[in-house]
């Protein structure tokens, strides 16, 4: 049996993580001591593994419920699996356009260098958004 900070140092997850992966429902509850400590066995430390690599890979909380839900199901069909996945790949490759994009205009900016602020390109771009090559404004900056 593990305590939280053993299990913590064992996969790598923060101790305040693994006590929220528990309140959300992903960690099932722990055993516990007589003293109320937390006692994690070796299923625990597996899963919170699994959830670890699977944060790593980048998968939202909500698909990485779906595949636990699956891998404690093995008769499931592994379809389902594969089409998360997939969802997951699809925003990969978004956010790598999205980056290459970013890196193209960072290029562009400085591609043409300058002695003052006054016709500093950098300057420019920032202050009008006109002059950027394609539209890389996000939605979700506030």
């Amino acid at each position: 049996m593990l305590t939280i900070g053993k299990l913590s140092r064992a996969t790598g997850v923060k101790v305040p993580t693994i006590r929220y992966y528990e309140q959300i429902g992903l960690m099932p509850a722990p055993i516990r001591s007589a003293g109320n400590q937390r006692h994690y066995d070796r299923a625990a430390q597996d899963r919170l593994g699994f959830i670890r690599h699977a944060r790593d890979l980048g998968f939202p909380l909500e698909a990485i419920r779906e595949l636990l839900g699956l891998s404690d199901d093995p008769q499931g069909a592994c379809a389902v699996a594969d089409d998360i996945a997939r969802r997951q790949l699809a925003a990969v490759e978004a956010h790598i356009a999205r980056l290459t994009l970013l890196r193209d205009e960072f290029k562009r900016m400085l591609a043409h260098p300058s002695g003052s602020a006054a016709d500093c390109r950098v300057i420019q771009v920032l202050g009008d958004h006109a002059l950027c090559g394609h539209d890389h404004a996000r939605d979700d900056i506030a």
